[in-house]
C-alpha cells in the first residue's frame, strides 16, 4: 500500500483520473474539429450561420411569443441576419436542409 491507502482506493483514484481526462480529451478533440470546420468554412465564404434549425425555430417562436419585450427587436434582427446568411451562402455548419432554407421567412 502506497502511503496507507488500500488498493480500493487506489483503483477509484486511477479510474477518477483516467474518467477526467477521458473525457477532457475528448471534449478537446472534439472542439478543435469543430473549429476547424467553422475555419475552414470562413476560409470559403465569409459569412457563417449562427444558429441550428432547432435554435433557429425556438428564437422565431419567442419573437413570435414576446412582441412586446424590450429584446424582440434584437432577436429579430438576428433571427433575420441568420435568415439571410442562409440564403447567400453554400457551406453551413449546422446541417440544413434545402428545403428548410426555403421555407424561412424574415420576422
Amino acid at each position: 500500500m502506497a502511503f496507507g491507502l488500500s488498493t480500493e482506493v487506489l483503483g477509484m483514484l486511477a479510474f477518477t483520473l483516467l474518467a477526467f481526462w477521458g473525457v477532457a480529451g475528448w471534449a478537446l478533440v472534439r472542439t478543435l474539429r469543430q473549429e476547424g470546420r467553422k475555419v475552414e468554412i470562413l476560409r470559403h465564404q465569409d459569412r457563417m450561420d449562427t444558429y441550428s434549425p432547432r435554435a433557429l425555430a425556438e428564437l422565431g417562436e419567442w419573437i413570435e411569443a414576446n412582441p412586446d419585450d424590450p429584446l424582440v427587436d434584437d432577436a429579430r434582427d438576428r433571427y433575420n441576419e441568420c435568415v439571410e446568411t442562409l440564403r447567400r451562402t453554400d457551406r453551413h455548419f449546422y446541417d440544413w436542409s434545402d428545403e428548410e432554407i426555403a421555407s424561412l421567412e424574415r420576422r
